[in-house]
């Protein structure tokens, strides 16, 4: 594997934090799974993205990549990334989501094999413009709890005819991504970008889903009030359990200062909410994406809208009352102002899954179309490299232990 130590490489200083994407690149260098094959990747275009692009080029890929929010965009690490051999990119900073969509119709043009997404754009384009054709697309493989919902709502329609691989439905995404990369990522870039503390304060959280439920936790252990609402009955005894109070948004919109979105839906918080919610009140999301917080219609209230500062929207109601809006609704971990997205340590292991993922469908049995769960052997690979690194040892079980486990008659085992 090439070694790129340049000081105008902005990926440089990520790389020894991301040991297991170094494994399978020096491990895809050797074998070459990719050899042949063009991989389309939508994400937000940042350094770690960067990094896990690179790998699937070291495997040998084509790789064709394209952002998922114009807001993402990171200028330095389209430019690296576009110089590089084996690498093209479909993406500027500053661009619109018109100028968005024409770079994904103008990616998927090029005929890729294999999709690597977040928010399945790429897979629901395929399928919404009629100039372009899923044939010869091999399978898609989604990081997102947005993204499988959107692939399931395909599958539910009769429309989707490539297998996707749910990446994120993995123990590995769910209890160390969603959990931790988006709960301390998005709490860390609220406290910077407003230049307040969170101990003492009100929080109120929408959906605890594991990256609601990440955020509202994080929130509590800093020393926050946490509220959650919910929609499903059963994870909303599950954040009364955790000692969250859980209540309507209509009862959280009154006696919340911080609100975090967390749903993957849309209008969680809107009109109703908006008449409800006390001065200083301060919005933001965390979900995939800008459709969460009803925006625009709290901008037809609004008296007055004022930029307060870089990421921050303040308006003013016509009752006096001063509401702040961070990142414009859209996701406040990757496009504020100080936004570095999940730390290098955590999307290490989410883009080692999506990379086992999209080498399973290069090399591994055919599937059916439809959406998969990622099979356990591959999370539990990402689970080991992961631990290697960390420098952590655990046990095996013994050849008794497995006997007994694999057993259903075991008084003759013990």
């Amino acid at each position: 594997m090439v070694e790129r130590h340049h000081a105008e490489d902005p990926l440089a200083r990520l790389r020894d934090r991301t040991p297991v994407l170094r494994t399978l690149a020096e491990a895809g260098a050797e074998d070459l799974p990719f050899e042949g094959t063009t991989v389309a990747v939508s994400s937000h275009l940042e350094p770690k993205t960067g990094i896990f692009i690179e790998t699937l080029r070291d495997a040998g890929a084509e790789v064709l990549c394209t952002a998922n929010d114009p807001g993402s965009v990171h200028g330095d690490v389209v430019a690296h990334l576009d110089a590089e051999p084996g690498i093209t990119a479909f993406a500027e900073p500053g661009m619109s989501v018109a100028d968005l969509d024409r770079a994904h119709v103008e990616l998927l043009d090029r005929g890729p094999d294999v999709l690597a997404t977040d928010g399945a754009e790429l897979l629901a384009k395929l399928y919404a413009e009629p100039e372009l054709s899923t044939d010869g697309v091999i399978g898609c493989t989604e990081q997102t709890t947005s993204g499988v919902s959107r692939a399931r709502a395909m599958a539910a329609d009769g429309v989707l005819d490539v297998p996707v691989f749910a990446v994120n439905h993995t123990p590995m995404k769910h209890w160390f991504d969603n959990v931790h990369g988006t709960g301390e990522s998005a709490l860390t870039n609220v406290m910077i970008s407003t230049n307040t503390i969170l101990s003492g304060r009100t929080v109120v959280v929408a959906g605890y889903g594991y990256v609601g439920r990440g955020v509202a936790t994080k929130a509590r252990a800093i020393g926050a009030d946490t509220v959650v609402t919910e929609v499903d009955p059963r994870k909303a005894i599950r954040a009364h359990m955790d000692g969250h109070r859980v209540l309507p948004m209509d009862e959280a919109a009154e006696v919340g200062e911080l609100f975090v979105t967390a749903t993957g839906n849309c209008r969680v918080l809107r009109g109703r909410h908006f008449e409800r919610l006390r001065d200083g009140a301060t919005l933001c999301n965390v979900g995939h994406r800008d459709v969460e917080i009803a925006v625009p219609e709290l901008a037809e209230t609004a008296a007055e809208v004022a930029e307060l500062e870089e990421g921050i929207t303040r308006y003013t109601l016509p009752d006096g009352r001063e509401i702040d809006v961070l990142a414009e609704g859209k996701l406040v971990n990757l496009t504020g102002p100080y936004s570095q997205g999940h730390p290098a340590a955590v999307m290490d292991s989410t883009f080692g899954a999506m990379f086992l993922a999209a080498r399973e469908l290069v090399v591994g049995a055919e599937r059916d179309p439809g959406v998969h769960q990622l099979p356990e052997r591959l999370d539990k690979d990402i689970a080991r490299l992961k631990l290697d690194a960390l420098g952590v040892e655990i046990d095996s079980l013994t050849d008794l232990q497995q006997r007994y486990r694999d057993a259903w008659r075991r008084d003759d085992i013990v």
